[in-house]
């Protein structure tokens, strides 16, 4: 059985990284072309390690070159999270800082990547990309989560995005955010349920701050403010602003 000892996980990202961000990794050129050929190389390597390991089938040439195909869209959609994360912050001096500094767009790009590898039928890569971006950003998105355009991710440590959750447009969570599942069910074996909707849904516009939980398959509405700290384990009507009680001292 194929093993990832041999593949460099990193440089499949850091190559997809410099194609989708060329002003600001590329080298441009017959690089930027040596980069495509390169990739698509890595990338086969990698998509049948994956399917042998799952126990699959499947044409790993023709997904990877599907894949780099579909670059092009893939950065149309990632300039404009890059977009809304320089609106989104004050601090943001640049677009290329945010491109190059920011961990929320690192992340993102990950999951974009591993969202499309998914989609397309490939098995375990997908999380594996994943999971480096969380081990470099300490953002965790898993791979299957559906996420709208234009996301942005503030200061982003601790945000855990579950997988069956579904963000909509010009969403924008901070540092801490957890969009998980509560207790699911378990079958006559006493084995979880597995491929049930658990996570939350969020819709257009919706802005979660710091530290936030939302649990199990609940709707936040569109245009809808979650404030710090918050406990969320129902549905929040749209344009709802949910915040704490403000504490008397005496």
């Amino acid at each position: 059985m194929s093993s990832y000892q041999n593949i460099d996980i990193k440089s499949i990202i850091e190559r997809c990284r410099a194609l989708l961000y060329p002003e600001y990794l590329g080298d441009g050129g017959a690089a930027q072309h040596n980069d495509v050929q390169l990739l698509q190389a890595d990338l086969e390597d990698a998509i049948d390690t994956s399917f042998s390991m799952a126990g699959k089938c499947g044409d790993a040439a023709a997904i990877a070159h599907g894949f780099i195909s579909a670059l092009p869209q893939l950065r149309q959609m990632l300039l404009k999270d890059v977009k809304a994360t320089y609106n989104g912050d004050p601090a943001a001096e640049s677009i290329a800082e945010v491109v190059l500094c920011y961990p929320g767009i690192r992340a993102i790009t990950s999951y974009r990547i591993a969202h499309a590898l998914l989609l397309a039928g490939v098995p375990i890569l997908p999380r594996i990309i994943t999971e480096f971006a969380h081990s470099q950003t300490g953002i965790d998105i898993h791979p299957a989560a559906s996420i709208g355009e234009s996301f942005a991710i503030d200061h982003g440590t601790g945000v855990v995005i579950g997988a069956t959750a579904i963000l909509g447009n010009n969403v924008k969570l901070y540092q801490g955010v957890t969009l998980g599942a509560k207790s699911f069910p378990l079958d006559a074996d006493g084995n979880p349920v597995k491929g049930i909707a658990r996570h939350p849904i969020l819709e257009d516009n919706v802005i979660v701050y710091s530290n936030a939980t939302i649990l199990g398959r609940v709707t936040i509405g569109h245009d809808a403010t979650i404030g710090g700290n918050i406990w969320i384990t129902e549905d929040v009507a749209p344009c709802a602003r949910v915040v704490q009680s403000p504490k008397k001292y005496f």
